[in-house]
């Protein structure tokens, strides 16, 4: 065994090879699991005790050989690629594509800087809340459809953890440790146990807004939410309110902008009426002002709410909700970042 240690030591010293592919072609011949080193440390086993000594060392020795041996042969061609002299270091590098910015998020950091040159501060907290925060406090009546498991994802067999079904349980918490005046938004994920299609999908994101302060009128609403479409969508946008109903906010709207794709003349988008409905809005109910020990005879406020998705869909002119979701290259690829 030693007489063919030796042969391979002579062997490998004699390699010489043109291209780094035939320095890789050597250790795989001599270093992989199936080498003729590795069939040498299996023949190991057999060698008789008192020999065992001597010829670990010249095999231990035979792989150190050939690994640096090999190393030096691949660095050697790495050297000369460094220095070949048909290179034009001039020559401009290639650049990496960059990524880009998520559409969601493209448009919620727009939504922000909108509110925030208004005095409006972001605050955003836990997605797993109780039902306190997220119903009770909010004035939903026990019997409320929204509490059914066709529509809330609930944690516990109790049914007081759960998947937030709107970012107004941050609404809540803020009320509960802060002193008006308040005025912030909230953006977050939000869940809700709906069938997936084009129009909805099991979780989403909302921007909510809260203002509370002393004499906080529906006017103050009004003007904001115009300031907020003409930044976003263009000042030739025009606002209308619809009354509506929360259970947290009363009196309630929903507010519609006039279509930006037909002017206001009607398209399939707008269903040929010349408003796309964006957000729901109204004055902050005086129970849930109480809920979080306010005084109702002082102050007063209001809060809105809209689906980020919903507003990208309009602005970008996407047609299909999950695309957001889908992870597809191709689509993502065509925002830009900001």
């Amino acid at each position: 065994m030693i007489e063919k240690i030796n042969n391979l030591l002579t062997e490998i010293s004699e390699i010489n090879v043109s291209a780094a592919v035939e320095a890789e072609e050597v250790r795989i011949k001599y270093l992989s699991k199936k080498g003729i080193i590795s069939a040498l440390f299996d023949e190991f086993r057999s060698v008789p005790p008192h020999e065992k000594k001597e010829v670990g060392l010249a095999l231990n020795n035979l792989k150190k050989v050939t690994h640096e041996t090999i190393n030096n042969l691949k660095q050697q061609f790495e050297q000369k690629t460094i220095d070949n002299k048909n290179i034009d270091w001039t020559l401009p590098g290639t650049m990496f594509p960059l990524g880009s910015r998520h559409p969601i998020s493209i448009v919620k950091n727009q939504i922000c800087e909108i509110f925030a040159s208004l005095g409006y501060t972001v605050s955003e907290n836990r997605e797993i809340e109780d039902d306190w925060h997220v119903f009770s406090a909010l004035n939903f009546p026990p019997e409320h459809p929204a509490r059914d498991m066709q529509d809330t994802f609930f944690i516990d067999k109790n049914r007081d953890l759960l998947l937030r079904t709107h970012t107004s349980s941050v609404q809540i918490r803020v009320m509960e440790s802060q002193k008006p005046p308040i005025r912030a938004i909230f953006p977050g994920r939000v869940y809700r146990n709906e069938a997936i299609s084009a129009r909805a999908h099991c979780f989403f994101h909302q921007v909510e807004g809260l203002y509370i302060d002393e004499k906080v009128s529906f006017a103050d609403l009004r003007q904001n939410l115009l300031f907020f479409a003409k930044e976003l969508f263009g000042q030739q946008t025009e606002i209308r309110l619809r009354p509506s109903f929360f259970p947290f906010t009363e009196p309630s709207a929903e507010m519609d902008i006039s279509c930006s794709l037909c002017g206001g003349k009607g398209c399939g988008i707008c269903k040929y009426t010349g408003w796309v409905e964006i957000l729901g809005c109204g004055m902050v109910d005086p129970n849930v002002l109480v809920n979080c020990n306010l005084d109702t005879k002082k102050y007063s406020g209001f809060a809105f709410g809209m689906g980020i998705e919903r507003i990208s869909m309009l602005k970008y002119k996407i047609n299909d909700i999950r695309l957001f979701f889908e992870n597809d290259i191709r689509f993502l690829e065509q925002f830009e970042s900001a």
